[in-house]
């Protein structure tokens, strides 16, 4: 049974991407419907090829690379040689969309810079994710996902008190960035279907990094004062953190005054409802420390198991602090069809993380597996191009593909 076309169906776009930004952008594109041509370095690809271990059982590409490469055609080209420069403005004759992630003013030298192509394809949506932007004092310096966000200001938030600051177990910098690209293309389309004008868009890991510092970014703004490192606990609700279980942990997040109250009136503690220190979720947050040590206690009584049962009938947030074993396990996680098998280039069947955007007309379609490197140089050559075998046996003796 064919899959439904996606909302992007028939649109083309060219990925001058690598690594986990850039990727993650034209991924999401790739899974929405659009033809994505990823161009890549001949012999060495895409430098997460090589992010391994874990390589895949009885393949030699990373799982790294197999996160975020789905539903695109690798096309193997050296761009510092004049012909594949020349075979990318072919291509872009016929393409919607060039996303890039390359150092501010790399792309120029080989004529592929935004100001030199708007001319010429007037139509072209050029997405640009850089560590800094296009402009600024830090435009030329390279990102990376620490250091994004080290200088963006969530590694000040994220640790224990005490403690160092510590950076998110997930590259969220480069993600977040790739996200953004994407929202950015979607908008540039709508304007260009209105109008027909393309665009430049431009994305810089730390503007958006900062863009996501939400409620702690506005507690500074309107306290003029750093927020401090709280572990688990959440600087404006209290409490909304994790506790100690009988066997384990678990996440409590209360998060109004009803919630309050209905968790003291059905675990015991409706003496608490008569202290001022716990009347309001406001006096709670200002004694965090006092609300902490008297529900530990009280949390400990139970497995986490019993706690999220007795939480989940008195309708009080909570959840287990899973792990990736358990997340993969967990029967609402497989209901939401989160994970899919695909078979890869190499025969092996390969298994990824399922595009978690539910669109009830035009769903995310899994149409081929993250590419093995040069894949579909010919198919894209011969097919998109019109090249000949001659042609490309030319190219190939140049060290060209």
């Amino acid at each position: 049974m064919s899959q439904p076309a996606g909302p992007l169906s028939g649109l083309r776009v060219l990925d001058l991407t690598r690594v986990l930004a850039g990727p993650t952008c034209t991924q999401m594109l790739g899974d929405l419907g659009a033809e994505v041509i990823k161009i890549e370095r001949p012999e060495a690809g895409d430098d997460t090829r090589g992010f391994a271990p874990p390589f895949w059982p009885e393949t030699k590409e990373s799982a790294y690379f197999l996160g975020v490469n789905r539903n695109k055609k690798s096309v193997t080209l050296d761009m510092a040689k004049p012909e594949a420069q020349a075979i990318i403005h072919r291509l872009l004759e016929t393409s919607d969309i060039l996303v890039e992630n390359f150092k501010v003013g790399a792309l120029a030298k080989y004529g592929l810079g935004w100001e030199q192509l708007r001319a010429k394809y007037p139509r072209l949506i050029y997405c640009s994710i850089t560590g800094f932007g296009q402009t600024g004092p830090y435009a030329p310096r390279p990102g990376y996902d620490a250091l994004i966000q080290a200088m963006g200001g969530v590694m000040s938030l994220t640790g224990e008190p005490a403690g160092s600051p510590q950076k998110v177990g997930i590259p969220v910098a480069d993600l977040f960035a790739g996200l953004y690209g994407c929202i950015g293309i979607l908008a540039a389309l709508n304007h260009r279907n209105a109008t027909g004008e393309g665009q430049q868009i431009d994305i810089g890991m730390l503007d958006t990094h900062v863009a996501w510092l939400a409620n702690q970014g506005m507690n500074y703004l309107a306290t003029g004062e750093n927020p401090p490192r709280l572990g688990n606990q959440h600087p404006n609700i209290s409490p909304y953190q994790e506790f100690p279980t009988k066997d384990g942990y678990i996440i409590l997040a209360v998060g109004n005054d009803p919630t309050f109250e209905r968790f003291c009136r059905a675990f015991g503690q409706e003496h608490l409802l008569a202290d001022e220190r716990f009347a309001t979720n406001p006096k709670r947050v200002a004694n965090r420390d006092l609300v902490t040590a008297t529900l530990t206690p009280v949390m400990k009584t139970r497995t986490t198991t019993e706690w999220v049962a007795a939480l989940e009938a008195q309708k009080i947030g909570c959840g287990p602090i899973n792990t990736l074993a358990e997340v993969f396990a967990d029967p609402h996680v497989q209901a939401r069809g989160m994970t899919l098998e695909m078979a890869h280039g190499t025969g092996a069947t390969v298994k990824v993380i399922a595009n978690p955007v539910k669109l009830s007309a035009t769903p995310p379609t899994y149409r081929s597996a993250p590419p093995v490197l040069g894949e579909h140089t010919e198919d894209v050559l011969t097919g998109v191009l019109g090249m000949d075998a001659e042609e490309i046996a030319g190219l190939r003796a140049k060290a060209v593909l």
